[in-house]
């Protein structure tokens, strides 16, 4: 209430003083007139509670001043920038403001700030005419305003008037003199005009403001190659050259010349030379050696140039993670993920409060299977996190394949603490990690338990499926379920080698080794790589299906993968009798 005391008095005191004897037209013709006034007041106090920063009573108070007079064009102005300023405004209400506000223009069109606001809000709606006309009244009674002249020509650009824009420009020059801004941009329309003529001439234009100067030759090195002159194009770029030997966007330019020419020798030169360039800045480096390392990588080009390139980069640059982050995908991409998690580590030095880089990092060591240095990480990276929800995921499988099951436990049930109560998928996922805990401590009651919670919290999670039939497979336990959890998730991946594994393993239990052989086969064709246990099932099955050789060929196989299997090492030893 204290924020509209002032205005309230105020109205109190006009209703007082309120003329109560007129009548008729007279009388009409007077509450007009005192209608205005009120507007007035009230207007004033809104500008005073503006000042004060009270929105709310501004806003309000606007209101009360348009409803007793919608002509006066300055209310409704600012009521207009109201609207168009209020927090997710429809565009149907960003109208309503900027119709309101054009009122005020058409009345005062000298008024030379709420002129700019309006000519703004009307390119921001996209009233593109209508801002020139707004800016074009201004450029001509305020034509020692620079900055509008800029305005109109950038409005004119978006209305693809680009002669319009051009011309205005011209006029801005002739005042303040020739910029590189200002020709770039007036280059960029001749090119869309395709006046090459236009185009030449206005580079020319700066390089003959200042021939020594480095940046315009490599401007009119970058408009000859543009149009395919090559060799016009190199003149200014080896002049540029000469003039900033350390400009890593001449090298680059060269570069580009000689990649559209088809020379791979020179290209790699001046992509060398421009990468060890100290001019060049971090964020441009990185982009020309991703693009760099990808063609080199599609070439099966030797990797030593790179190894190079980058040593050369972090001599320059030692804390820049960005360097090292590409780095580390390099060599994540050869699958050294030693090198790519030594590289990562440097990241996470630099910046060890992003847990993005910490999750990166935890992945590549998952993937390089060593898991104790997951487990480090993961300590270092919850000091800095220790909310972050993700870490625990990604311990927990880490604390399971050491067999440290209590700490699996106890972790996974962290992060069920703080996972949301409403997202289902998540907690799910949580609690068939659980359950694949409990099965490794032969906690039959409890693994099963898991299983069909993480089934009913998400009836989509079908790696809880995948994982509980294998476990009833194995156990030979109610193989009819396990079929019918090991068919849905084989039904949403076709071509999940794990899950046509599972399926297969279920067929053997039940004793269809015809059916089982048919998955088992399927699951050894999409396999990325090899694998121990789906060899070892391969030729569990190709034995029961009276395929000895082939049985014993994928038992070996299996026990090259994984030398340390007593059952494998037994299986192997008896092969010679499989066919007597």
């Amino acid at each position: 209430m204290k924020r509209f005391l002032s205005a309230i008095i105020i109205l109190i005191t006009l209703i007082i003083l309120s003329p109560q004897s007129a009548t008729g037209a007279s009388k009409d013709k007077e509450e007009l007139e005192w209608n205005r006034r009120k507007a007035s007041y009230i207007f004033l106090e809104a500008m005073r509670q503006r000042e004060k920063d009270n929105l709310d009573a501004f806003f309000e108070l606007l209101r009360q001043a348009h409803r007793l007079d919608p002509e006066n064009s300055i209310v409704s102005y600012y009521l207009g920038i109201c609207y168009i300023s209020m927090n997710n405004s429809s565009r149907e209400i960003a109208e309503e403001g900027y119709r309101l506000m054009k009122k005020h223009f058409a009345e005062k069109p000298d008024d030379y700030d709420e002129a700019v606001a309006i000519a703004n809000v009307a390119s921001r709606l996209g009233h593109n005419d209508e801002a020139i006309a707004v800016l074009d009244t201004l450029t001509s009674r305020y034509p020692e305003k620079l900055e509008v002249r800029a305005m109109l020509a950038d409005a004119c650009a978006r209305n693809r008037q680009f002669r319009e824009a051009i011309a205005t420009y011209d006029s801005l020059e002739a005042v303040d003199g020739k910029s590189i801004a200002i020709s770039l941009r007036k280059i960029n329309y001749y090119l869309a005009l395709d006046d090459t003529t236009g185009t030449i001439n206005e580079g020319m234009d700066l390089y003959h403001s200042a021939p020594d100067n480095a940046t315009y030759n490599l401007l009119m090195g970058n408009i000859y190659m543009q149009m395919g002159r090559q060799d016009s194009a190199m003149l200014y770029i080896d002049r540029a050259q000469v003039l900033d030997p350390e400009n890593g966007m001449t090298y680059l330019t060269k570069a580009q010349i000689y990649y559209n020419d088809g020379d791979s020798v020179n290209y790699d030169k001046q992509i060398y030379q421009a990468l060890i360039s100290k001019d060049l800045d971090v964020e441009n480096k990185v982009a020309v050696l991703t693009d760099y390392i990808k063609q080199l990588l599609a070439e099966r080009d030797s990797s030593q140039r790179i190894d190079n390139l980058f040593k050369v980069l972090i001599s320059q640059h030692p804390h820049e993670s960005d360097i090292h982050d590409l780095y580390s995908e390099y060599f994540f991409t050869r699958g050294d993920y030693n090198k790519a998690a030594e590289q990562l580590e440097y990241v996470t030095d630099i910046d060890p409060s992003d847990s993005r880089n910490w999750k990166r990092l935890m992945m590549v060591y998952l993937i390089a299977e060593n898991f104790p240095k997951t487990i480090e990480t993961a300590r270092k990276a919850l000091e800095y996190n220790p909310a972050n929800l993700d870490l625990y995921q990604y311990v927990a499988p880490a604390y399971y394949q050491i067999k440290e099951y209590d700490k699996a436990l106890l972790t996974y049930r962290k992060a069920l603490e703080i996972a949301d109560s409403s997202d289902y998928a998540l907690r799910s996922s949580l609690t068939c990690g659980i359950a694949d805990v409990y099965g490794a401590l032969n906690d039959t009651a409890k693994t099963i338990e898991c299983y069909k919670e993480a089934i009913k919290l998400d009836p989509g999670n079908y790696v809880a499926m995948n994982n509980y039939a294998y476990y009833l497979a194995v156990r030979d336990i109610d193989l009819d379920e396990a079929e019918r959890l090991s068919a849905l998730a084989v039904k949403d991946e076709p071509a999940n080698e794990t899950y046509l594994d599972t399926y297969a393993v279920v067929f053997f239990r039940k004793k269809e080794y015809k059916l089982a052989l048919a998955y088992i086969e399927k699951a050894i064709k999409n396999c990325r790589e090899e694998n121990a246990e789906i060899l070892e099932h391969y030729g569990d099955i190709l034995f029961m299906n009276g395929q000895f050789d082939k049985a014993a060929e994928n038992w070996e196989k299996a026990l090259e993968l994984n030398p340390e299997s007593d059952i494998l090492k037994r299986k192997v030893k008896y092969k010679t009798y499989f066919n007597e």
